[in-house]
């Protein structure tokens, strides 16, 4: 009983017929899961950014000790020693439950640096492709600008400016992320404005800001998704180098960038200390890595190798 009610809800599905728009919206969304799911290296990265998700949601419970607890007398001790799986640091902190617990620095840095730079990239974006002129080359001009420069420089520049701790430097990258999502809403923006649709709608009274909002943006989504997705581990490393120099979040902050600072002084005899946070942001980075290049291949085709 139960393998038919799959089976029919397969064939719902996967129907070339659809009879309504939610049948249609969802056949479509199974049609791109299964594609995703397809790519093996896809699911892996999505299986490391759950166990990334996973870690930070229960970390007081998967955690084996406090991230700030101080032990003098059991400071820099190997990986397995004392009962601490990943060892110990110059303090004699846990190295594994700071890992654990800088996961969830790391996931509000990402989450938050795409919920501003992406809209802003988008509004900046549509506007210029849309209304062109010289609005488009001012806004332009202006992103021109910021790509000018290598985002951490650009980062640091504004964090001096802004002075030091995790807000600022969020608010920075959020700054130095935003330009290539402008740059390609407005390539997105270029092919539509022109097309019969948007034709027909401006003249059913349509305005610019219907027009951009209801029309162009949802199509102009599915590309920006692959691309915020693609940036996560640039914006991983931006905040680590942040982090490092001291200028992102502060001790005794289990922040990862800022551990690998502090294992730096310790790096030939005590690698661990330095090797662990730093295998870390690799391991994350590479998953929102593989997991873009699934998206891209089921939200973009036209840019799939």
């Amino acid at each position: 009983m139960a393998a038919d009610n799959a089976s029919s809800w397969r064939a719902w599905l996967l129907t070339d017929a659809p009879h309504s728009r939610l049948q249609a919206r969802l056949s479509t969304m199974y049609t791109g899961w299964l594609a995703f799911r397809s790519n093996r290296l896809a699911m892996v990265g999505l299986g490391i950014l759950l166990l990334l998700i996973l870690v930070a949601a229960f970390a007081p419970y998967v955690a084996p000790d406090s991230p700030f607890s101080q032990n003098l007398s059991n400071r820099l001790q190997p990986l397995g020693a004392e009962g601490h799986v990943l060892g110990t640091d110059s303090l004699g902190r846990d190295i594994l439950s700071r890992i654990i617990w800088g996961a969830r620095i790391t996931l509000v840095i990402v989450a938050l640096v795409a919920v501003i730079a992406a809209p802003i990239g988008l509004l900046v974006g549509t506007v210029a492709g849309y209304f062109g002129g010289w609005l488009d080359a001012v806004l332009m001009r202006i992103t021109d600008i910021f790509l000018a420069f290598p985002r951490l420089v650009l980062a640091l520049a504004f964090v001096a400016a802004l002075g030091t701790g995790i807000e600022n430097a969020i608010i920075a990258i959020s700054i130095t992320a935003w330009p290539p999502y402008a740059r390609i809403a407005r390539a997105e923006t270029l092919t539509i404005r022109h097309q019969d649709f948007i034709s027909a709608i401006r003249l059913q009274g349509a305005g610019p800001i219907r027009i951009i909002t209801r029309h162009i943006w949802p199509l102009c989504i599915s590309s920006l998704i692959v691309r915020v997705t693609l940036d996560m581990a640039g914006i991983i490393l931006a905040a680590a180098g942040l982090g490092f120099l001291g200028m992102g979040a502060q001790p005794p902050a289990p922040e990862w960038g800022a551990m690998i600072s502090e294992g730096r002084r310790f790096i030939l005899d005590y690698w661990w200390v330095a090797a662990v946070p730093g295998f870390a942001i690799f391991l994350v980075s590479l998953g929102f890595n593989l997991l873009g290049d699934g998206l891209r291949d089921v939200l973009d085709p036209k840019d799939a190798k």
